[in-house]
């Protein structure tokens, strides 16, 4: 006889893991599958050769304003404070991002700084943020043509390595996310709470999914362990095509290609990711060790390649978020839709939808409360 579960949770990750925990603290029996052969996602980080925190699938900085996701992940880890500073090569210089008045000062005559500086107060009020793509598009010449350098210099070749799309052919949200900061706030994100996880992300996860009513599948396939055992209830996280068989043709997704070097310097770089909009093929170089705290001799780079998606080859990252893929997507929805009641989709893949981590936490604990607890 199969073993049985009440519930089939398919992907490690935020929301898998999340979702998991709070169907296993309700009581319920739940198996968790990742083809993967370790928990956490994308999240997942490990020690390296050298003994540095490494995050094998790119850079992740936890930061979020809600209190009630940093209180429930709380429960799993403890936190070292931490905030994130980012800077981009501008024509051979180091400056900060995003784009803020210290950017300003630092690419532009004293003169000319302090004139732009006055001009964004004065349009956009100190403090508040200005979309790139509405600055180019205002009715004032010289907010335009600050505009116009901000998206050349950082915003459109940046875009161009990191979708193979120019920025017009996304879907507005997504560049919204690259601002004008009128202000001096030098960190990348301006959220309440900022923290890293102070043993790492695996051993939050470990501690998640340690539970008397977790089983763990890894390096498995959803659909062996589906063969394997019985259950009443599925929650997907998973590329919601690849659950339907690719009936409504395959979506898009856009891939990265993570290089690591160990480099004989304490410190390698002057904030822990330094972006490069305009040169090389890679987006960004993150120094792993700034993200963990850690101290001594020799440090850790990740240097980022984007590529497009490859299915058995690399695995899929980022849903492409365009008007034509938000068409795509549509049929799979409705489709996910008859499925309720069975079968519940969520996640960066499994919605289609780009995430952060606070955001698949969240993500996973309303479904929990709305529709997952009293199924």
């Amino acid at each position: 006889m199969k073993k049985h579960y009440d519930w089939l949770v398919v992907g490690a990750g935020f929301t898998g893991a999340v979702a998991a925990e709070r169907l296993a603290a309700a009581g319920k029996r739940v198996l968790v599958v990742d083809r993967r052969p370790h928990v956490a996602g994308n999240a997942y980080d490990e020690l390296d050769e050298h003994g540095i925190l490494v995050h094998r699938y790119g850079p992740h900085i936890f930061h979020t304003n809600s209190a009630r996701v940093f209180e429930y992940l709380s429960q799993f880890t403890t936190w070292r404070p931490y905030e994130h500073h980012v800077q981009a090569v501008l024509d051979g210089q180091f400056v900060p991002l995003p784009f803020n008045l210290n950017t300003i000062d630092a690419l532009f005559k004293p003169a000319e700084a302090e004139r732009l500086t006055r001009l964004l107060i004065e349009r956009y009020g100190e403090g508040k943020k200005a979309p790139v793509l509405k600055m180019r598009e205002d009715a004032d010449p010289e907010v335009r043509k600050l505009g116009e350098f901000v998206y050349e210099k950082v915003f459109h070749n940046y875009t161009v390595k990191q979708w193979d799309l120019t920025p017009d052919q996304l879907d507005p949200a997504v560049t919204a996310r690259v601002p004008v900061l009128v202000g001096r706030d030098d960190r990348y994100f301006q959220d309440e709470f900022q923290a890293m996880p102070a043993e790492g992300y695996t051993a939050l996860f470990s501690r998640m999914l340690d539970h008397p009513n977790i089983d763990l599948a890894l390096a498995t396939e959803w659909r062996d362990a589906a063969e394997q055992v019985s259950f009443d209830r599925v929650v997907f996280t998973g590329p919601i095509d690849e659950y339907f068989g690719y009936a409504h043709g395959a979506l898009p997704y856009r891939s990265l290609r993570f290089e690591f070097r160990h480099e004989a310097v304490e410190r390698f770089q002057p904030v822990g990711t330094v972006n490069y909009p305009n040169d090389h093929a890679y987006t960004r170089i993150t120094e792993q060790k700034v993200l963990s705290g850690q101290e001594g001799p020799g440090t850790t780079l990740v240097y980022e390649y984007p590529q497009a998606y490859e299915p058995g080859v690399n695995d899929p990252y980022y849903p492409i978020p365009t008007p034509e893929t938000a068409e795509a997507v549509r049929p799979y929805l409705e489709e996910a839709r008859r499925l309720e009641g069975r079968v519940w989709f969520a996640g960066r893949l499994g919605d289609y939808a780009y995430y952060n981590m606070d955001q698949a936490c969240g993500r996973a604990l309303a479904l929990f409360e709305k529709q997952l607890a009293g199924a």
